[in-house]
């Protein structure tokens, strides 16, 4: 077994209503910066063990798919680092 960090990170899917990032965007162009949109996201750093990095890949997508994304409203993406 090998030691892994997988970083899940799941934001809105594009249409979805997303106040915090609205809220953010307006904050910052009024401190003059222009941007054309912004979304939020939550990451979410997993250690685990696993044989192989795509072992931990599939690993993490299910925690996504199960608890940390729904699916209905959000898309995520699984990044893996071999500790």
């Amino acid at each position: 077994m090998t030691a892994y960090t997988a970083t899940v990170t799941v934001r809105l899917k594009r249409g979805v209503l997303d106040p915090e990032a609205e809220t953010t965007k307006q904050a910052l162009e009024r401190l003059g910066f222009e941007l054309e949109a912004l979304r939020s996201a939550d990451r979410f750093e997993v250690d685990l063990d696993a044989t192989s990095a795509e072992a931990a890949r599939e690993r993490a997508s299910e925690m996504a798919e199960r608890l940390l994304a729904n699916p209905t409203i959000h898309d995520y993406d699984v990044e893996v680092d071999e500790r």
